[in-house]
């Protein structure tokens, strides 16, 4: 049966099948391949010149394949792995090209957005209302945004409100009990601009205990009073509350956890020449969550969490030659984070912790010939709790115009933190920030006037000084790890409204130090996948009719191994997985569509997490209105 899975992916990716350009619906073109992107470079630049591997989804890859949470349109995504702790509303995390979780550094709008005692992103509640684009960027990042991106990024960029006022919304209903409710609203008047999304999602998913109810705001408004000048304000509300079943090994039938989050950040872009731009923001951001376990099997019962962050930041932008911008800024922010569990018998049942961050960054970017770009950024963070830490990364960006072949390459260092949840439960307040060192090659080839286009990429990173624990349990600095690997990707668009795109992973990620207990030296790292294929058909019937299918195996992981006297084993395999689904769209009218879809087409039996198993086959439906 697996050969047959195999055979089925290998047919398809020969026929081209996914991109980390993410177009959908019509063949690319030059201005497809020129869309701007800005998180790589700090710049706006052409995604086809950006230094590093970046990845763009945009709001019609969104809505063709009717992505409701973020993680479903990442999992498109080449050196990019989402895990999940079973059905929507548990923990999620995402890992690029095999970095930890906390490595990842999830911005909205460019400002940062990680959150709660591990510095993980919990991408569980994250929904795609309001949402332009996504751009994910693959490789060390530290140089240009400091903390917790040396494995990459990933931002979100909200619609910005333009011409007459447009609203669409859409309910949808489906397997296990499942609705959603939908608006999003954008528009314009005079100098005043607006965008708002807002949806409810309830479910009872699969296992008793496993019910989630999650309510989300996500918008901006500005005010352009001239040209060259906008106030901005973005905010973000999230509620939810997930039951927690624990795993299929040990379940939990009362195990519930609540969480609600919000972000206010003001901003303003000031341009006063062409060559001269300016942008400042100041943001403040909350996560809140409650965990209530079941007294008999947990180990800290009850907890109750705050996590705050005010951060400012400032940028500007100077040209002062055609050849030459020069990039600079400063950064600050400020977190305290509380947690208290106050039924425990095991101390500390108080946690409280505080750090501070102020950093100044500088990027040169130099164009020497038209189709050459040269980028070198430092960075210098001091921090209140550690020692301080200087960043750099150079990149380069060439494009051999008579065959639009091009080429990228970019080196740097990265830094992660630690972790309060590390400093307090491992018992060492003298930890240190890890080091992260890694390059990209990459290269991209047009065919057939961009009918065809072939890429790929070559990464290689070594971590060290990270946080591991020794024999006595205590948390040090003793960590390391190497991870290589490769990436392919193609879009073909043989015929008008006719788009197959495919890509393929492979990650080596071991384990290098011989003094983390945990992981035993040359160990692959866990819940990271060897070889990944993710392929995608769409097509557009008639003018009116939408439909795609998209394939993804995942094959080669393993996962931790809790022995029952306490220890950790060796690690286990985890089967490898093929799951389908299918979307398709009816416009009925310009103001009136239908839509389905279908979520593990083939019905497969699986775990992303040891112990957590994920929905079956599962469908979808409604309507949707545009006026």
């Amino acid at each position: 049966m697996a050969k047959k899975k195999c055979v089925l992916l290998v047919v398809l990716a020969t026929g081209g099948l996914t991109v980390s350009f993410a177009q959908t619906s019509t063949n690319p073109t030059d201005q497809d391949l020129q869309t701007i992107v800005v998180t790589a470079t700090r710049l706006d630049t052409p995604i086809d010149q950006s230094p590093s591997a970046t990845t763009l989804i945009t709001d019609q890859d969104i809505e063709t394949s009717q992505y409701r949470f973020a993680t479903d349109a990442l999992r498109s995504v080449p050196g990019l792995d989402v895990v999940q702790t079973g059905a929507p509303g548990q923990l999620t995390s995402v890992f690029i090209r095999g970095n930890n979780s906390d490595q990842t550094q999830v911005l909205v709008d460019g400002i940062p957005f990680n959150q709660g005692l591990s510095g993980g992103f919990n991408f569980a509640d994250f929904t795609t209302d309001n949402i332009s684009r996504i751009e994910i960027v693959r490789g060390p990042q530290s140089a240009l945004y400091g903390t917790n991106s040396s494995g990459g990024i990933i931002d979100f960029i909200t619609r910005r409100g333009e011409d007459v006022p447009q609203v669409s919304g859409y309910f949808e209903g489906g397997s296990y009990d499942s609705f959603r409710e939908a608006i999003t609203g954008s528009g314009k008047y005079g100098p005043f601009d607006f965008s708002i999304g807002a949806s409810r999602f309830d479910t009872e998913n699969a296992r008793p205990n496993n019910d989630y109810r999650a309510n989300t705001v996500l918008g901006d408004a500005g005010f352009t009073p001239i040209s060259s000048l906008r106030f901005g304000l973005l905010f973000y509300y999230d509620y939810a509350d997930a039951g927690s079943p624990n795993t299929i090994f040990n379940p939990q039938p009362v195990d519930n956890l609540r969480t609600e989050r919000y972000l206010l950040a003001p901003n303003i872009e000031f341009s006063p020449f062409d060559w001269w731009r300016n942008k400042v923001y100041y943001s403040f951001d909350q996560e809140r969550q409650v965990n209530d376990p079941d007294m008999l099997d947990s180990f800290l019962g009850p907890t109750r969490g705050v996590f705050r962050r005010s951060q400012a930041e400032y940028q500007t932008d100077i040209s002062p030659a055609s050849w030459l911008t020069i990039t600079a800024g400063t950064y600050f922010n400020r977190i305290y984070v509380y947690q208290d569990a106050p039924q425990t018998q095991f101390p500390p049942a108080l946690v409280t912790y505080i750090s501070q961050n102020l950093a100044g960054f500088a990027q040169a970017k130099v164009t020497p010939i038209k189709a050459l770009s040269l980028y070198a950024a430092v960075r210098y963070d001091t921090f209140l709790n550690y020692t301080n830490k200087f960043t750099y990364r150079f990149a380069a960006n060439y494009i051999y115009a008579p065959t639009g072949t091009v080429l990228r390459a970019s080196y740097g260092i990265g830094f992660t933190p630690p972790e309060p949840q590390d400093i307090v439960f491992g018992g060492n307040p003298h930890l240190q920030p890890d080091l992260d060192k890694g390059f990209n090659i990459g290269a991209e080839q047009p065919f057939l006037d961009n009918h065809v286009r072939l890429g790929g990429n070559f990464f290689y990173s070594t971590n060290s000084n990270s946080v591991s624990f020794n024999e006595f349990g205590i948390a040090v600095n003793q960590g390391s790890d190497r991870i290589q690997g490769g990436e392919l990707y193609a879009t073909v668009a043989p015929i008008p409204d006719l788009l197959i795109t495919a890509n393929w992973t492979y990650l080596d990620a071991v384990n290098t130090s011989v003094l983390d207990t945990t992981q035993f030296p040359g160990a692959r790292l866990i819940r990271r996948p060897r070889n990944t294929l993710f392929g995608s058909i769409s097509y557009v019937w008639f003018g009116q009719l939408t439909t795609k299918l998209e394939v993804n195996l995942v094959n080669a992981r393993q996962d931790a191994n809790f022995l029952p006297n306490g220890a950790i084993g060796p690690n286990v395999n985890v089967p490898d997985y093929t799951t389908a689904r299918f979307a398709a769209e009816w416009k009925v009218t310009s103001w009136f569509q239908l839509f389905g879809r279908i979520e593990n087409l083939a019905n497969q039996h699986y775990q992303e997490v040891l112990g957590y198993p994920a929905l079956g086959r599962s469908f979808y439906g409604g309507v949707k209105l545009q006026w």
